[in-house]
């Protein structure tokens, strides 16, 4: 690691992890040979004391296809960090994958493991007092999960999506995941038969990596690369074929990504010296014009905390006034990331973006290169494809996807997903459920009708606790053809793959006593996206005395990990932040 007042060669001097295995010659070498005596046990050798200790985190597991192939990815970063002279090692994290967990008990373990796996990287580049970090993520949670702890400790760090799934097919059709979550509600409507239904489930996901439109993931992907925390490209290229080989792209990823955590090295670059508001606002303004999923607020609220800088979410509206839609993606649209990256990935929608004044190219990255410099070999948006719209006529204009809403119903904010409909008002009486769970049964029985708001409260970060995902019933509702006809609101959030009517994050949460608590079946609920407002329709001192008359519940769960982040947990508003 470079260090500007010495001119020893190696400069072994400067490397954090000498304070695990000491330095050759000064008194700490004698005191440290317990732990290199360890290290020596698992393959270190003398000569490797002396080069960079990488922490490669692989946030692996075998039963979801989002991160089946992380540790092969993993096992290709260690080779590449010998290559450049350094030493890694290899630890795995948690991994909760919503797809899996949707709809149940599970699910409150999943926005709770984005916070987890920061700590269990932190732990491990702390404990092992690494020099670096290359951290690997699939599933939405563990990619600000793997960027997370490289801000809040300024490391020198470098992350690195998994990549995304390949589309499955049936009928001349393209299939993901969400396909099978809307096949439910068509099923139970008598849309589609048995055969067809079974079909979908058996041929939406054709392999390993992550969900394969602009959900979450790809989302956060394509924010991470656009804030310039991964390379530039590596967001959109495919992790496997349809054999479940890796990828000669993503192979390609990996050489190109360590070697530039070690020119990161060699320059004693942090991460904090890359990431500025700056660059959070470069990633918003792709998440925009993508089409990207309304996780975003929350996990770039919390990085912007995690790197100490003073992001709110009013911001994202700023962003969305000069932003339009360009990204013709599921869950409203046509495509898939593999056909963005077909045209040019996530470098040519910045370079469009970069030419019309609409993001910073000023911006340093972990090439050690400006935005700018980065994109000037980026192709152009290619003609006569639809994947991309152009920024003079775009899929919408600004202030047509992502917008935060304040209102008598949610003071602090709540998030709603356009996708680019020129909705402008709803009203509506609320049909109020305690749960997911009870609201989805209320979908499948038909007892949900046309205007109506549905309300799924104590499900916030604090109530549910961890702030379940939507999909299940938001997808009932698309299957059941009430996508345009029936709004649901939430103190819990969506998946981004839900499209319709849908706000989340309404903040204060019903758990904490915010105004959602007090919502009654068939009160007025009115949304006015011209004025960004929605509103419970009873006059305030109505609110004010249900208010004073609520018995805020007791927590739901006493000990255990979810008993932990429930007292730690903070608002939506914030990010629903732990530390």
């Amino acid at each position: 690691m470079k260090n500007k007042n010495c001119d020893c060669g190696d400069c072994s001097c400067s490397k954090r992890s000498n304070l695990l295995v000491g330095k050759k010659g000064e008194a700490d070498w004698l005191k440290r040979a317990p732990a290199r005596a360890m290290m020596r046990a698992v393959g270190f050798k003398t000569e490797d004391f002396k080069k960079p200790l990488v922490a490669v985190a692989c946030p692996y597991t075998n039963i979801t296809p989002c991160n089946a192939h992380i540790q092969d990815l993993g096992e290709i970063a260690l080779s590449e960090i010998e290559k450049q002279n350094g030493k890694g090692i290899i630890f795995g994290t948690p991994v909760v994958t919503d797809g899996e967990s949707m709809g149940m008990e599970g699910m409150k373990y999943s926005l709770v493991s984005r916070d987890l796996i920061a700590d269990c990287i932190e732990m491990m580049t702390e404990a092992y007092v690494t020099d670096a970090s290359f951290t690997l993520a699939g599933c939405d949670k563990t990619i600000p999960g793997a960027l997370m702890p490289i801000f809040r400790n300024n490391l020198i760090g470098i992350t690195l999506y998994g990549g995304s799934i390949l589309p499955g097919r049936s009928k001349n059709k393209d299939l993901n995941i969400v396909s099978v979550f809307e096949a439910v509600g068509k099923i139970s409507s008598g849309k589609i038969n048995e055969k067809e239904f079974d079909e979908i489930e058996k041929k939406a996901c054709p392999g390993c990596v992550a969900c394969g439109g602009m959900y979450t993931a790809n989302t956060m992907a394509a924010a991470i690369e656009a804030m310039g925390m991964s390379l530039p490209g590596s967001a959109a290229h495919p992790a496997v074929d349809y054999k479940n080989n890796i990828s000669q792209e993503k192979k390609q990823d990996i050489i190109d990504s360590v070697k530039a955590l070690f020119n990161l090295i060699k320059n004693n670059i942090h991460s904090r010296d890359i990431v500025t508001k700056k660059s959070f606002e470069n990633a918003i303004a792709v998440v925009m014009a993508l089409g990207g999923s309304t996780n975003a607020v929350l996990h770039l609220l919390a990085l912007a905390h995690e790197a100490g800088i003073d992001l709110k979410i009013d911001d994202f509206n700023k962003i969305a006034k000069k932003v339009p839609l360009v990204g013709n993606f599921s869950p409203f649209g046509k495509y898939m990331m593999t056909h963005l990256n077909q045209i040019g990935g996530i470098p040519m929608v910045m370079k469009m973006l970069l030419d019309a004044n609409l993001i910073h190219g000023d911006c340093l990255t972990v090439t050690g290169k400006t935005v700018a410099e980065n994109l000037r070999s980026a192709p152009k948006r290619p003609k006569n494809q639809d994947v991309i719209f152009n920024l003079e006529k775009p899929l919408a204009p600004p202030e047509q996807h992502i917008i935060i809403l304040r209102g008598n119903l949610s003071p602090e904010g709540c998030v709603i997903k356009l996708s680019g409909k020129e909705l402008k008002k709803f009203e509506g009486p609320a049909k109020v459920f305690e749960c997911e769970e009870d609201a989805l049964d209320a979908i499948l029985d038909d007892r949900i009708n046309k205007g109506d708001v549905i309300v799924i409260r104590y499900e916030g970060p604090k109530g549910g606790p961890g702030m379940r995902e939507m999909l299940s019933p938001s997808s009932a509702l698309i299957g059941k053809g009430l996508g345009n006809d029936v709004a649901l609101i939430t103190d819990g959030r969506f998946s981004g793959g839900t499209h319709g009517i849908m706000i989340g994050h309404i903040s204060p949460e019903a758990a904490v006593g915010g105004p959602i608590a007090v919502v009654k079946n068939n009160d007025l609920i009115f949304i006015n996206l011209n004025k960004k407002t929605i509103d419970l329709k009873i006059n305030q001192k109505e609110i004010k005395k249900r208010l004073n008359n609520l018995k805020v519940e007791k927590l739901k769960y006493n000990r255990g990990v979810l008993a932990k982040y429930a007292k730690l947990v903070s608002s939506a508003s914030l990010g629903a932040i732990t530390s």
